[in-house]
């Protein structure tokens, strides 16, 4: 069962989503929290699988809670649900440790999904969000990035990036798992970062 804590401070959104979570075997909601202190205070004690938060919370916001949890607890998953499709807020969300970016917009069957998939090493995003960022990536193609990296590495950080798991993306260039995995160690290793997220800002000259 995947365990999930809420961040929104809208009450009728947060009763939206812990409605959708509560409606599938799949998923164990935690808590809700209304502001990003609540939840910086009490989720390393709870230890979620996944985090769903809002950007734009009282005080402190949703990608400062991001920050602050992802620096001591790499392992929970962070998925942003906002309204805010604009490049800095997306590129901040996962500069701070964000896997996912969904727009609020987002059907349920969708949000399900979109769970699910972080569970499982994915990176959900919504389409107009994936066009930013594949957008984004065209516009930084030039990054001096790309010389560090030979062109089969820039292949697996650039599935990696759309969200690809990686047997799905060994699959997608006819290697073995263990090869993807070796990639991403020379990419890590080249680049000077510790994770994906940190190798795909790099790649997109959002480091």
């Amino acid at each position: 069962m995947i365990t999930i804590c809420i961040i929104e401070d809208i009450i009728d959104i947060q009763k939206g989503l812990k409605a959708i979570i509560e409606n599938d075997n799949r998923f164990n909601l935690l808590n809700c929290f209304d502001n990003a202190e609540d939840a910086i205070e009490l989720i390393p004690s709870l230890q979620p699988n996944v985090v769903i938060t809002d950007i734009n919370l009282p005080n402190k916001s949703g990608i400062d809670c991001v920050h602050e949890i992802k620096q001591v607890f790499q392992d929970i998953q962070f998925i942003m649900f906002t309204i805010y499709e604009d490049n800095d807020q997306v590129f901040e969300a996962l500069k701070a440790g964000a896997s996912g970016y969904i727009l609020k917009n987002t059907s349920p069957n969708k949000i399900v999904e979109s769970i699910l998939e972080l569970y499982e090493g994915g990176s959900p995003m919504s389409p107009k969000i994936a066009r930013k960022v594949l957008s984004s990536f065209n516009q930084n193609i030039s990054n001096p990035v790309n010389q560090l990296i030979t062109k089969r590495e820039q292949e697996v950080l650039e599935l990696l990036s759309k969200g690809f798991l990686y047997k799905e993306i060994a699959d997608k260039l006819n290697i073995s798992l263990s090869t993807v995995k070796r990639h991403l160690n020379h990419i890590y290793t080249k680049l000077q970062v510790q994770n994906k997220t940190e190798a795909v800002n790099k790649l997109y000259g959002k480091s």
